[in-house]
């Protein structure tokens, strides 16, 4: 049986599931609200993190139609270097992007670079860079409070943490953790590879995924100091050569979903939401049964309403579509063309009506449109160049 739900009451479901009154938060304060608020106007506006090392000038503004999935170039970011992964903070004030790069300020480190959202445009002022403490960061998160960005440095194999001051720039790193080991691939798995670092929804749990090691790593996560603290259960052990990449979190948290890159399969696990542990359901390739070819899996979400898993395939070039059935496990739905080359993130958009795919090597962002009753995907004929996108993330406009 396939979880079911309406898309809005399920939003305010999650809203409250998440542990909004622990943390100190209201409805209105966050972000899904003014999604609400957009929705009835018509339109979200999509920052796009990119590599520059190609002819991507920085960080670019879109503005998505919600009636019909046209995207239209609202801004660029210029003088930032490799941005390639984003996160915004929840009051939208600010945004956070890694610099993933092996060296910065003379030393073997990536950077974290902070901007300041201007609360008419949606443009993007920086406020300062920070050594990333270890090469090549790949992903960010913003805990709920606004007040830590975690990164997870892929080459440098560990994940820091730095607190965020007043103005929303960023201090020195409160917490790093270095990971040991590594695994069977020896090209890809010769040592630890942080590749993300993600809070659950309550704020008191953070989740790294190494690829270097095969585990899901599982900290406690101090929100008053900063600090990583070991969980009971420090870590989850994955198939020997997998290569564990993203993660997410079911709606209610009771599930998470990882995406192992290596295998091009996704894991589906139980969660004890109080102690953070998980245990391995199920695990389902991510491709048709039919296909020979060279794939690598790249990222994962769940549907707003909990219904449905979504993950990229880096070869196979399409979107795999699985439903959730009642206990947490997948049941494979089909595959759809990304109409591209090499999809990296992909982003399912705050109303659940549309899904936009950062296609990396066809330098194109194309736009689907979801059944959410079936979850399939159907091609909206949008597509709109950006060279070398690899993140998006959506918010409501800001006037």
């Amino acid at each position: 049986m396939i979880h079911k739900a309406d898309n809005a009451p399920a939003r305010r479901q999650f809203l409250r599931s998440a542990g909004l009154g622990a943390l100190g938060l209201t409805l209105s304060e966050f972000p899904f609200a003014r999604v609400l608020d957009a929705e009835r106007a018509g339109e979200l506006l999509l920052y796009v993190g990119t590599y520059t090392t190609s002819k991507s000038e920085g960080i670019y503004l879109y503005r998505l139609d919600l009636s019909s999935g046209e995207l239209k170039r609202f801004g660029t970011t210029r003088g930032v270097v490799n941005p390639s992964f984003l996160a915004l903070a929840l009051n939208r004030r600010y945004l956070y992007a890694v610099n993933e790069v092996e060296e910065f300020a003379g030393r073997k480190s990536g950077a974290v670079s902070a901007f300041a959202v201007d609360q008419k445009t949606g443009e993007l002022r920086l406020l300062n860079q920070k050594p990333s403490l270890g090469a090549d960061p790949c992903y960010v998160d913003v805990d709920a409070r606004g007040r830590f960005v975690l990164i997870a440095n892929y080459t440098g194999g560990n994940v820091t943490v730095f607190p965020v001051e007043r103005d929303g720039s960023l201090g020195e790193a409160t917490d790093m953790k270095q990971a040991r080991g590594s695994s069977v691939n020896r090209e890809r798995q010769e040592r630890p590879h942080a590749h993300c670092i993600v809070l659950d929804p309550t704020n008191r749990f953070a989740y790294s995924c190494d690829l270097g090691t095969d585990k899901i790593m599982i900290f406690r996560f101090d929100a008053r100091h900063g600090k990583l603290l070991p969980n009971e259960q420090p870590w989850v052990q994955t198939k020997p050569g997998a290569g564990p990449r993203h993660l997410a979190f079911h709606p209610g948290g009771q599930y998470v979903f990882v995406l192992n890159e290596l295998h091009s399969t996704v894991t589906a696990f139980s969660r004890d939401p109080n102690r953070g542990t998980l245990q391995e359901l199920q695990t389902l390739t991510t491709l048709p049964k039919d296909f020979k070819g060279q794939n690598s899996s790249a990222d994962v979400h769940v549907s707003l309403d909990g219904r449905f898993v979504y993950s990229s395939n880096r070869g196979h070039d399409s979107i795999a579509i699985f439903a959730i059935d009642t206990h947490g496990k997948l049941i494979t739905i089909g595959h759809e063309s990304t109409r591209g080359m090499t999809p990296r993130n992909f982003a399912i958009d705050p109303s659940g009506m549309f899904l936009l795919v950062a296609n990396q090597k066809s330098d194109n962002i194309v736009a689907f449109r979801r059944d959410q009753k079936t979850g399939r995907l159907n091609s909206t004929g949008q597509v709109v160049d950006v060279p070398s996108p690899v993140c998006l993330k959506f918010t409501a406009p800001f006037s």
